[in-house]
């Protein structure tokens, strides 16, 4: 599947955006002093543990959609515009086809 320029450049986009988005959230979570994230022993809430879990997933959904959007932007850039490699996805047979 190709991806278009404006699509990879919004995965990207969406991917940096995410982890910047979490970062901070979790940085406050952290720092919560509102008695929801740490209990007034100082232990960690579920409120803490389920948004955790969910900065956590969003981080590496962050991550796959920011790949996926690098990686169509770097194939967009080659001449024929996915690399080297033929359907099947057999870079080598590409090479032996071309030097032969």
């Amino acid at each position: 599947m190709k991806l278009s320029r404006p699509v990879s450049w919004f995965l990207l986009s969406f991917g940096v955006w995410s982890w910047f988005i979490w970062i901070t959230f979790v940085k406050n979570l952290w720092q919560d002093g509102s008695g929801l994230a740490f209990d007034d022993a100082g232990d960690p809430t579920g409120y803490f543990w389920v948004h955790l879990l969910l900065a956590v997933t969003s981080f590496l959904l962050g991550t796959g959609v920011g790949a996926v959007g690098f990686r169509g932007l770097r194939a967009s850039r080659t001449p024929d515009g996915g690399g080297s490699r033929n359907e099947r996805g057999d870079e080598h047979v590409v090479q032996r086809q071309r030097q032969g």
